[in-house]
């Protein structure tokens, strides 16, 4: 089959604070554009999930036109539509949701629900070619954290751990506020974390060496604190740039070295990372370190691809038309809990 006879995908996320539309034709991403509400969140330091939903509602027409102009198509050439169902926010997956029902029933093409946390695992695809199977995909996002093995994107993903309390961006957003550094936490935190020393203060490890593939956070949260708030009692000048080393060596020490274990464990070869902390240079660097060692080959998306998209939607779109699974109904409704094991909406 040639690439202009694949089905061309139109996703549509809307999850939480980013309006992504992006157009794939099976590997090949043609275009995409993403509009963020994210300013106007930052000064309340976290989504407000009314002003998200209102963001999507004024930004899902023109992202469209947009990236339709960047794919160089026309709302008349797409095959299909894909759209996040969940997990997410409620009324943020709602926008999504109706505005891809609408353009589905108005172009007369298919419509289908799809997984936001696999369309993260299926974006690799558009950098990388067809994922191998089987994978390990770990996911770290500001909502989840999750250990992941890939039989087949369509079809059978299986949750091997999970956070038990804070996601690694939900914690990095934490100890960013205790810093006074500005919101979303990853970025800064990264930034200052490269000017201080990651042996100057060592953070606890969580669920470290436990037997299993889960990971915790809300109590190397708490230990940033409790140093912060030392430090102030003493009068003492709090050192930002070691505190976030030593935090966010912390974080990826965890998660990098249960990653590894897992595709050992399974006899797995390769390794996805992806969701928007596998944007963070060290987590990056100590990756590839590790599974260089391990005979594993690292897979992890160009930045921009990261954080939350149409073009992964669209993505895991292209992978469930080609796995030939039926399309979903017009009453489909949002999951705001969608299990990662269900990677097409009911």
């Amino acid at each position: 089959m040639s690439r202009t006879d694949l089905p061309l995908i139109m996703g549509i996320e809307t999850s939480c604070d980013e309006t992504g539309v992006g157009l794939v034709r099976g590997c090949e991403l043609l275009g995409e554009d993403v509009a963020s509400s994210v300013a106007e969140h930052a000064r309340f330091g976290g989504v407000v999930p009314e002003v998200a939903s209102r963001a999507h509602l004024e930004a899902m027409v023109p992202t469209v036109r947009r990236a339709l102009d960047a794919a160089g198509v026309k709302a008349s050439d797409v095959d299909a539509i894909a759209v996040t169902a969940g997990p997410g926010l409620a009324g943020a997956l709602l926008v999504g949701v109706s505005a891809a029902k609408a353009y589905a029933m108005a172009l007369g093409v298919p419509l289908y629900g799809v997984n936001h946390l696999i369309g993260h695992v299926a974006v690799d695809q558009l950098e990388h070619g067809p994922l191998p199977k089987p994978a390990v995909a770990l996911l770290v996002s500001g909502g989840h954290t999750s250990l992941l093995l890939v039989n087949d994107l369509a079809t059978d993903v299986r949750s091997l751990g999970d956070t038990v309390d804070d996601a690694a961006g939900e914690a990095y957003d934490k100890v960013a506020r205790l810093l006074d550094l500005p919101y979303p936490g990853g970025p800064p935190i990264d930034r200052a974390a490269r000017e201080g020393d990651p042996e100057a203060i060592r953070f606890p490890r969580g669920k470290w060496g436990d037997g299993t593939f889960d990971f915790s956070f809300s109590g190397l949260k708490t230990a940033v604190a409790r140093w912060v708030e030392d430090v102030g009692r003493a009068g003492e000048a709090i050192p930002v740039a070691d505190i976030a080393a030593g935090f966010q060596e912390s974080v990826v020490d965890v998660l990098t070295r249960k990653a590894v274990d897992a595709c050992r464990e399974h006899g797995v070869g390769h390794l996805v990372i992806s969701g928007g902390v596998a944007a963070n240079s060290r987590l990056r660097a100590l990756a590839e370190e590790r599974c260089t060692a391990a005979g594993i080959t690292l897979r992890v998306p160009r930045p921009k691809l990261c954080t939350d998209n149409g073009a992964m939607i669209a993505a895991l779109g292209a992978e469930v038309v080609a796995a030939g699974l039926p399309p979903s109904r017009l009453d489909l409704a949002t999951d705001t809990s969608l299990p990662v094991s269900v990677p097409l909406a009911p």
